[in-house]
């Protein structure tokens, strides 16, 4: 019989077997660059600013200021596995965290059931965004698009060009500000969530299908997976995720305006892109986009504590974003080549 030869990018065992350790490390850095690019950083930044890069301060500020696009390149992960975009990341965090203060303040409702309210309505925006997609067959770019100015446009009305503020109960607070062992507790939402993403992603019947969706979903069809049900599951899960992010950023800011949160869009989708060229490259992956967000969350951190100006951090999310879809587009054709 023929010998199949694999074209995935990250090197198999048997490839690796034989190797020198210099060719093993070449062999593996499509795979690992990311990763050894966030830790050089990580060491750069510390020899060159040691009073302030490498301390407990800065990590606490690093993981409260980054929870928040941690969340929400989670939330465009998830769509992107099956071949989609979701853009109501970063619109939707905008009326979210907006309605999470406004329910208590302008309508008196327990903070639980405002915040219960809120993640029920981004649940309704992924089934929405899903029927869009699936059901009217609308490119999920256009589709999200035109849902999250939709959403936009909804708390501009809402709020009325004004901040929403009115006081908010301890417990609501407590959702970002508490620290559990000296790390703020936004830290271990973002690691559960990452956990429980990864072992349904990798290791449960959801995932193949979603990745196998992703990759070809005529071909998901003809193997009897339902392709409508998973995509808008994935878009629901989205939303839900993006709500919740709301809610956390309602809390930390403790206050809503409209002018808070599309500042988001760009680097969710930046660390969900980056993470399709690392761990897995050119594949949408849970551990690659935590590392893309960290790189980020790195970058800017010692760009900034050397006496960046305010343009830097957009500068760098917009060359990052270039860079990551510039090593995803190779990272595929490379896996989809044929072996010669």
């Amino acid at each position: 019989m023929p010998s199949i030869e694999s074209s995935a990018v990250e090197p198999t065992k048997d490839e690796l077997r034989g190797l020198s350790p210099m060719a093993r490390m070449i062999r593996l850095a499509p795979t690992y660059g990311l990763v050894i690019l966030m830790f050089g950083l990580i060491i750069l930044f510390s020899v060159l600013l040691p009073n302030t890069f490498p301390t407990a301060l800065n990590v606490r500020a690093i993981l409260s200021d980054k929870a928040i696009i941690a969340l929400l390149s989670l939330a465009a992960m998830i769509p992107m596995v099956a071949g989609r975009i979701d853009l109501t990341v970063g619109y939707g965090i905008v009326l979210w965290h907006i309605l999470a203060i406004s329910l208590q303040t302008m309508y008196g409702l327990p903070w639980p059931v405002a915040v219960g309210i809120v993640l029920i309505l981004g649940i309704v925006t992924g089934v929405l965004n899903g029927i869009l997609v699936e059901v009217a067959r609308i490119d999920s770019f256009i589709a999200t698009l035109g849902t999250g100015t939709i959403l936009y446009a909804l708390a501009l009305w809402h709020t009325g060009g004004r901040q929403m503020v009115g006081a908010l109960p301890p417990e609501f607070y407590a959702l970002s500000t508490t620290f559990i062992f000296g790390l703020p507790i936004t830290a271990f939402y973002v690691l559960a969530i990452t956990v429980t993403l990864w072992v349904v992603l990798e290791y449960t019947p959801v995932g193949r299908y979603l990745y196998a969706i992703g990759a070809n979903q005529r071909a998901a069809e003809l193997n009897g997976i339902p392709t409508r049900k998973f995509v808008v599951g994935a878009f629901v899960t989205s939303g839900l995720l993006t709500a919740l992010a709301g809610v956390l950023l309602a809390s930390k800011l403790r206050i809503g305006q409209a002018s808070v949160g599309l500042e988001f869009l760009l680097p969710a989708l930046v660390g969900a892109f980056l993470g399709s060229t690392t761990i897995k490259p050119g594949r949408v992956n849970v551990w690659g986009t935590i590392v893309g967000v960290m790189i980020l969350a790195v970058g800017i951190s010692g760009i900034q504590q050397f006496g960046g100006s305010f343009w830097v951090e957009p500068m760098f999310n917009g060359a990052t974003l270039l860079i990551a879809i510039g090593i995803a587009g190779y990272a595929q054709r490379k896996k989809g080549a044929k072996p010669k």
